[in-house]
């Protein structure tokens, strides 16, 4: 039999639908439908308005809309964007659920199909999901309201005026009288759909959902252990796979014992898949297909594989650390920014600072490593996979394997943990090309090694600092020699460069920015906070270098280059306010204790950044023995990044992002050496563990400001205030990640 088109045969009795990249509203809506009727409702981004229609069926189906009521009550709304930890399976819902007035326990939330015309960008990444869908779905929840409230006051022959909304109830005030939305949801589907500019959207201050702490939707999954992750799904007559590509990027097989491999218990196939320049995603490298992913992983540990290199990248990191040095006392070729006279301020100021910083690469290192199930049927193919990026998936698959983009389809499942690795389709595309050679429904797993050594890292690199302060102890320049990385010898690496707006650049009038490159072929990718994660360690240490050289207060210091409250860029929400910065800096010190006397071996760091629209400022607390072993007390973050959605969520990202960024700063580090990563398991790059993780105080003011998004703006500040609080305790300057380069024993 057939399968039907883009899904897997459904089970006895049930019906399934397809959800292509070029189905229409119309068709959509009418696949909506539930016994009875309902209310269907969806913004369209290619139409730039909202369509909704009545159904009424004698079947039920599974419904794709951003919002749909059913006549029983249960309002079902669509997050569109993917779950990889962030929280926004459930922060964008609410943020629909605000505006129609619903009760959160009436609400079911599922991830919606992966369709651009429909519902947009849908990715994680930047931080950028809130922000970017804010209005979008504010008016979504509105348009249904307004709907409901009409189709009341119909019913009742009132004004609408007179009619209230709460709980996912409509009340006309003067009479009591009361309509559930499940009962009017077919009524209000008949209704005319609002002109989204015309809504009344509300206040802050009117919010009933938004601003409160809300659990995650799928939290009794998570902590009960039910499948719910990628790496859990399963498909009919699945099989198995590992992959294994030459330890030296782009090295390619000569010859390997497949002969071998194929006669191991529980092993159905195993073959070498080519890659090739059009193959993209899809590295040379030799597939194992079994029954379990254990026998697939077994198979894999005895294969004997002689590899070409040829191709392959030499990498050095200890040879690029010798040639960074060298580089330590000049200018660079390239010129990034130069403002005002630098030399001259360096020359006549009344204290100079010089320093070098550096840090390594390193990996993302998710709980849960790369994986995806793909089933590839001649000219149809479909993926499982928890992609940030789910459309680039559809489109590169499409690409690679010659078939029109509406023929894939790609579901989404939620990832354990992303920071900007699952940007990156690679085991997606693997899947598929498995898949094809295959004939069947193949889950590829990666396993931890897997990961950590074919990853695309955050580029490494080197600061040569100098920085002036005058008479007055106000600061009157900085330099920044950057030495960064290039593949072909014109542009540096993705990520690993400056822009000329980095902190505290816009704000002081003498400033020279240079860059030198050095080559590398190992790719890099974005990981959490990128450029930031490394460039707030840089500047905001070196800020406090100077402070410290000047006899100043640091907090003072800050608050003095900032200056008078404006924007950066008027009428740019996206860029820095330096009352926003104040103001978080500030709160953040005096939540911290900032000027109380401390005991011996404990001190007190301040760091601030702007990142991704968000203003952060963090305060460290931390103590150092006599043998110089750390111990990170507290961490105090203070943040505006506008209006709370979920305030759990909220808490919970600043928490995690100053968690994660600690981690990283304490021992990670990757060993690179002829092109090959040399870490691949934890025993070699440690995650913090549970009892050295401090506490973590959150602070948040609240504006009336466009949100911003939390993923990412909470993690840069926390490595300089750490660093910061270590050289308050300890006299101890950190100049290098990890922090155990420079000294110090954690």
């Amino acid at each position: 039999m057939k399968p039907q088109n883009h899904l897997l045969a459904p089970e006895k009795g049930k019906k399934r639908r397809v959800f292509s990249s070029n189905t229409s509203r119309r068709n959509i809506l009418k696949m909506t439908g539930v016994a009875g009727g309902g209310l269907a409702l969806a913004f369209s981004f290619s139409r730039g308005g909202f369509l909704s229609e009545a159904t009424a069926s004698d079947e039920t189906f599974e419904p794709n809309a951003y919002l749909r009521i059913a006549t029983d009550g249960r309002i079902r709304i669509y997050a569109k964007n993917p779950e990889v930890g962030q929280g926004v399976k459930t922060s964008l819902p609410m943020i629909i659920a605000e505006e129609l007035d619903a009760a959160w326990s009436d609400v079911d939330v599922e991830f919606a199909p992966v369709n651009a015309e429909e519902f947009g960008v849908q990715v994680a990444g930047g931080s950028q999901s809130i922000p970017r869908n804010w209005d979008v779905l504010r008016r979504t929840g509105a348009a249904a309201r307004s709907m409901l409230v009409t189709a009341a006051a119909h019913r009742w022959s009132v004004s609408e005026e007179e009619c209230v909304t709460a709980d996912s109830i409509v009340t006309h005030e003067p009479t009591g009288r009361s309509l559930s939305y499940g009962e009017l949801s077919t009524d209000a589907a008949r209704k005319s759909v609002p002109d989204p500019e015309a809504l009344t959207l509300k206040s802050r201050e009117e919010y009933r959902i938004l601003g409160r702490r809300v659990g995650d939707v799928d939290i009794a999954k998570i902590v009960s252990g039910q499948a719910l992750y990628s790496s859990d799904h399963v498909v009919p007559g699945m099989l198995y796979a590992a992959y294994q590509k030459c330890p030296a990027r782009g090295g390619s097989v000569v010859s390997a014992n497949l002969q071998h491999i194929k006669s191991l218990k529980g092993v159905k196939d195993a073959f070498v898949l080519e890659g090739s320049d059009d193959m993209q995603d899809v590295s040379p490298g030799i597939a194992i297909v079994a029954d379990s992913t254990w026998a697939a992983f077994r198979a894999k540990s005895a294969l004997i594989v002689e590899w070409d290199e040829t191709l392959a990248p030499k990498d050095s990191w200890s040879s690029i650390v010798s040639k960074a040095r060298e580089l330590s006392n000049r200018e660079g070729k390239d010129v990034i920014l130069k403002k005002g006279d630098v030399n001259k301020a360096l020359d006549t100021a009344a204290t100079v600072v010089r320093g070098s910083y550096g840090y390594p690469f390193i990996s993302h290192a998710t709980m849960e490593p790369q994986n995806a199930i793909a089933w590839h049927r001649g000219d149809e193919i479909e993926v499982w996979t928890a992609s940030q990026t789910p459309q680039r998936a559809q489109t590169s698959v499409a690409k690679i394997f010659g078939i029109p983009e509406e023929r894939v389809v790609i579901h989404q499942m939620r990832g354990g943990g992303g920071f900007g690795r699952r940007l990156y389709n690679d085991a997606a595309c693997e899947a598929v090309a498995i898949s094809e050679r295959t004939g069947a429904p193949v889950k590829l797993q990666w396993t931890r090694e897997d990961d950590m050594r074919n990853d695309r890292y955050r580029p490494g690199g080197f600061h040569h600092m100098a920085g002036a302060v005058d008479n007055s102890g106000r600061l009157i320049a900085i330099s920044d020699h950057l030495v960064t990385f290039t593949e072909d010898g014109r542009n540096p690496l993705r990520l690993g460069d400056i822009g000329p707006t980095e902190f505290p650049a816009p704000l002081i009038d003498n400033v020279s920015f240079t860059r030198s490159m050095l080559p590398w072929s190992i790719p890099t990718g974005a990981l959490r906070a990128p450029r930031s994660n490394v460039h707030a360690f840089v500047f905001q240490s070196f800020l406090h270098e100077l402070s410290v050289a000047a006899g100043r207060d640091h907090l003072e210091f800050l608050l003095e280059i900032l200056g008078e409250p404006r924007w950066l860029e008027d009428g740019n929400t996206r860029r820095l306010n330096t009352a926003r910065a104040a103001n978080v800096i500030t709160l953040a010190a005096k939540k911290a204790g900032w000027g109380a006397d401390l005991p011996k071996g404990r001190g007190l760091g301040l760091g601030f950044y702007f990142s991704h629209a968000g203003h952060v400022a963090e305060a460290a607390e931390v103590s150092m023995d006599s043998d110089n072993n750390l111990t990170v007390h507290k961490i105090t973050v203070a943040a505006d990044v506008g209006p709370i959605v979920n305030l759990s969520g909220a808490e919970n990202q600043c928490q995690g992002a100053a968690i994660d960024g600690i981690s990283a700063m304490l021992g990670q580090q990757l060993t690179i050496e002829k092109g090959r990563v040399e870490e691949g398991n934890f025993d070699r790059y440690p995650l913090i563990g549970m009892a050295a993780a401090p506490e973590v105080q959150v602070h948040f003011i609240e504006s009336d400001y466009a949100p911003t998004g939390l993923g990412e703006p909470a993690l840069p500040p926390v490595i300089p205030a750490v660093a910061n609080a270590i050289f308050d305790a300890s006299g101890i300057r950190v100049r290098s990640l990890p922090i155990n380069l420079d000294g110090v024993s954690v």
